[in-house]
């Protein structure tokens, strides 16, 4: 395969680490963007031609032209944007401040649209690129306690919905993930974060919480798989818009689709009869 430069944040665990580990491991060039450069420096040590660690917070979206620069600056080239850094609250919608909302608005849609912003004028002179958005499951599908979340990747995904469309016809492919549950530190005590409780939702959130709380390090899809068949799709010809990674991922989604769908049908005629009569459905571009 040909060697891709990759530019992947919240490298220092999870996804990200196992991204990078793969990459690496197939002969690619890595820059890592995580807050805590040191968290990396074993793969600094391990690969010292192929590897590049950046201080980077995510949020900074006047960062993101820095980074490219470093990346274009150590390796010439930038084929593979990997929006990966984010974590979770939990919490009612009541629950959950104003500001818990906007950072994770921040983490989980500004700042890689800024990061993306940033990659596209290098990527068009080219005419190539791959750009993965690691949203999840909960980015097409929602229940009580993550609207929070839920908000911040539903985001992501219409607004790479619409990237996609418009840098394909410069050779720049989008890919959205949307995994299930896997082993990563997602669920970890020091990077879940819980809303206060109020006594209103106590009860009504009790299992979520406890569900989300007690499964770190029970998940059951493997990141190492996880990232192994990233890396090969971001090597090959021809990669999804979407893709559902885990079989809980798998069976979720294409049960909201059928729902969804049927629930379409049900007020279809309702829905139509919202029309002008005289009026013909116009014909749109897209």
């Amino acid at each position: 395969m040909t060697s891709q430069t990759w530019i992947i944040t919240g490298a220092s665990r999870g996804f990200g680490r196992a991204l990078a580990e793969s990459a690496l491991a197939g002969g690619d060039h890595v820059v890592a963007a995580v807050r805590r450069p040191e968290s990396v420096a074993d793969l600094a040590a391990a690969y010292p031609d192929d590897f590049l660690v950046a201080e980077f917070d995510v949020r900074d979206v006047n960062a993101a032209a820095g980074l490219m620069r470093a990346t274009l600056d150590r390796f010439g080239r930038i084929d593979v944007l990997v929006n990966n850094a984010g974590r979770a609250v939990v919490g009612a919608v009541e629950e959950v401040t104003d500001a818990q909302l906007r950072e994770l608005m921040d983490l989980h849609l500004f700042g890689p649209a800024a990061l993306v912003r940033a990659a596209l004028p290098a990527m068009r002179a080219r005419g190539a690129g791959t750009i993965v958005q690691m949203s999840s499951q909960g980015g097409r599908m929602s229940f009580p306690g993550v609207s929070t979340y839920s908000a911040s990747k539903f985001a992501l995904e219409g607004w790479s919905e619409s990237l996609a469309g418009e840098v394909a016809p410069f050779g720049i492919r989008v890919m959205i993930v949307e995994p299930s549950r896997f082993r990563t530190d997602f669920n970890a005590a020091d990077v879940l974060e819980f809303a206060e409780t109020s006594p209103t939702y106590r009860e009504v959130l009790a299992g979520v919480r406890a569900d989300m709380a007690g499964t770190d390090g029970r998940q059951e899809g493997d990141p190492a798989r996880a990232a192994e068949i990233i890396v090969s799709l971001a090597h090959g010809d021809d990669v999804p818009l979407r893709l559902p990674l885990g079989r809980e991922a798998v069976e979720r989604i294409s049960g909201v689709h059928r729902r969804g769908l049927a629930e379409v049908e049900r007020w279809a005629e309702t829905a139509r009869s919202a029309d002008f009569e005289d009026v013909p459905a116009s014909a749109r571009p897209i």
